[in-house]
């Protein structure tokens, strides 16, 4: 009688086996990113606002990041950049190519790290458009306000390569043969050389420029 019993056994781990299959390793998601953005992005651009505004990109084939640089009157950029300097850091994820924008702000006179949540919505071989949040609100501590407005989002493009040069200034008309010596126009003109300089940073408790396009304020 008791024989049977290991041949049930048997039956049942068969059983078993044939209703637990071997699972099939699951890779990671996807990722999902504007057509283009697949390429190595790295290289040197300038803001198409502001050609003041000059970056440095890097490229991994996951995390892309952008420093700001500024122009220099030789036409270069700056040097290595600072530990405030203004960094743009994106990855491309299942959820889009997304990131932040990292910047130093001031509260009540103390430097505040700040961040500006930033995503790259279109690559194309000589630009990249990018979207950030105008603004942010920190308290006197530097930590991130718990009300404020709702973010508003604005548009840039960084067009690849150095910004084209500037046009030379014009021969001055010396008038008619006849008319003698012109006299200078004391008001006429700018008086700081031309255009003005790119905000280095923000002033305490003002707007924090974010890379190249309109200020987001701090609250």
């Amino acid at each position: 009688m008791s024989r049977p019993l290991p041949l049930v056994l048997g039956g049942l781990a068969l059983a078993g086996l044939i209703a637990c299959p071997t699972r099939t390793p699951v890779g990671p998601p996807p990722v999902h990113i504007p057509p283009g953005c697949e390429r190595n992005q790295a290289g040197e651009y300038h803001h198409v606002g502001n050609p003041a505004f000059r970056y440095l990109a890097q490229d991994d084939g996951r995390t892309l990041s952008l420093t700001l640089l500024y122009s220099r009157p030789d036409g270069g950029v700056g040097g290595t950049p600072d530990a405030g300097a203004v960094t743009i850091t994106v990855d491309r994820t299942p959820e889009g190519f997304m990131g932040e924008t990292h910047a130093m702000g001031f509260s009540a006179g103390t430097p505040c790290p700040v961040r500006f949540p930033t995503e790259i919505t279109a690559c194309a071989p000589d630009s990249l458009t990018l979207r950030s949040v105008q603004k942010t609100s920190v308290d006197q501590a530097c930590r991130p306000a718990p009300r404020g407005p709702a973010p508003t989002w604005t548009e840039q493009v960084l067009r690849r390569g150095p910004p084209p040069p500037e046009p030379g200034p014009e021969a001055p008309d010396a008038g008619p043969p006849d008319a003698g010596p012109r006299a200078q126009d004391a008001g006429a003109g700018t008086t700081d050389g031309g255009a003005a300089a790119p905000d280095a940073g923000p002033t305490d408790g003002g707007a924090l420029k974010p890379p190249g396009g309109p200020a987001p304020r701090k609250s």
